[in-house]
């Protein structure tokens, strides 16, 4: 069993009574984002060890309870054996660390106790050895935790286990190069709003599926960070999706199908945007709104196509491409789909070379063709799961 234990006790440098894991990062609290990355390294318990309460603290919690983690406030490292599970193995984040979901599956995946470490230039570390410090991160045994418990109350608890740690021979991973752009200690309101709407962007999920991954995950991840900078709502870049998804019916119904698929395209884009916005800021509702919104826009610029080419083998392919298309997202395990299988996203993009070349109903029969071979190919995979 894998538990966080992030610590959330020191204020904020330049905001006076303001703790520094309540501080906005990204759309999110600062706590919130590292109980995500707990939680998506796979933390199914997150215990807070807090000096106090605060309202903006409550809500964080709160929020952090909504994504199906047990949620837990200490003051003690007694009160922290009691809600740890005592097989647990516990991911510890020190106060204020800003760090990447890479480093912190990489630790979780570890097969005992690990501290990550940094060189000891940086004030903002603590010192583990004479020539390292402490990155803020560690993967330690529950009974590490307990070993603290026993120890006089008066000690701090964050300092004391890291020690205790250390003492314990815990391994000693250092910070890779490349990966300490992405890592660090903050406190400061300034330096975290700074740091946010990049760092919160890159836990998008990357999709498996060729389109997604490859054309619309990296759309989305460059237009993150200035919308949410912005502050800009996310029913904006859904209503923009809605307007292209209109546009683009309109312009294929006008005889133009090539130029309205790419808008048809933009308009996906645009939803998958409003999707992430949705999914950073925790908008339940959004979120299930907009799980329906990209593949209603290929629907219906499929379901276009096909009307405004020969009828009836027009609406015949484009009906036979959405049923397969349907069966498929029924069918494909998501722990065994691949690389270059089809999602709604791909269609339209399968079908704009054809109808730039005048051939519409040759581009709805590749795009019926590519999703029944992946649909059987889905199905293969589902005999073969355990």
């Amino acid at each position: 069993m894998l538990a966080g234990l992030i610590f959330a006790t020191e204020d904020a440098d330049d905001r006076a009574g303001v703790l520094a894991a309540t501080l906005p990062f990204g759309g999110l609290t600062l706590i919130e984002f590292q109980a995500r990355l707990l939680a998506a390294a796979g933390a199914t318990q997150i215990v807070l060890v807090v000096a106090r309460m605060t309202p903006e603290l409550l809500g964080a919690i709160s929020r952090i309870g909504r994504r199906g983690v047990v949620v837990d406030a200490v003051r003690t490292a007694v009160e922290a054996v009691e809600k740890l599970h005592p097989l647990a193995h516990v991911l510890v984040v020190a106060d204020g660390v800003v760090t990447t979901g890479d480093i912190v599956q990489s630790l979780a995946a570890a097969p005992e106790d690990v501290l990550l470490v940094t060189d000891p230039d940086d004030a903002r570390y603590e010192r583990v050895a004479a020539n390292a410090a402490w990155a803020g991160l560690a993967l330690l045994d529950g009974k590490r935790v307990a070993e603290v418990a026993a120890m006089p109350r008066d000690y701090d608890f964050q300092s004391t286990l890291l020690r205790v740690a250390a003492q314990a021979g815990a391994d000693q991973v250092r910070l890779d190069s490349h990966m300490a752009a992405g890592h660090g200690i903050e406190r400061s309101a300034v330096a975290l709003a700074q740091r946010g709407n990049s760092t919160v962007a890159a836990l998008v999920a990357r999709p498996l599926r060729w389109a997604d991954r490859f054309l619309f995950a990296p759309l989305v991840r460059f237009a993150l960070p200035p919308l949410m900078g912005r502050v800009v709502p996310t029913i904006a870049p859904l209503a923009a999706a809605v307007a292209l998804a209109v546009a683009g019916v309109a312009t294929i119904g006008w005889g133009h199908p090539a130029i309205g698929i790419a808008v048809a395209c933009l308009g996906i884009a645009s939803a998958k945007i409003a999707a992430s916005l949705a999914w950073v800021r925790d908008e339940a509702q959004m979120v299930r709104v907009t799980e329906y919104v990209a593949p209603g826009i290929a629907t219906l610029a499929v379901l276009s196509v096909g009307y405004g080419a020969d009828r009836p083998a027009g609406l015949i392919l484009a009906l036979a491409l959405l049923i397969a298309a349907v069966l498929l997202e029924r069918a494909a395990p998501v722990e065994h789909q691949r690389r270059l299988w089809a999602s709604p996203a791909a269609y339209p993009i399968v079908m704009l070379p054809l109808l730039i070349v005048g051939e519409p109903l040759v581009a709805l029969a590749i795009a019926g063709l590519y999703a029944a071979a992946t649909l059987a190919a889905a199905i293969e995979a589902f005999r073969e799961k355990p």
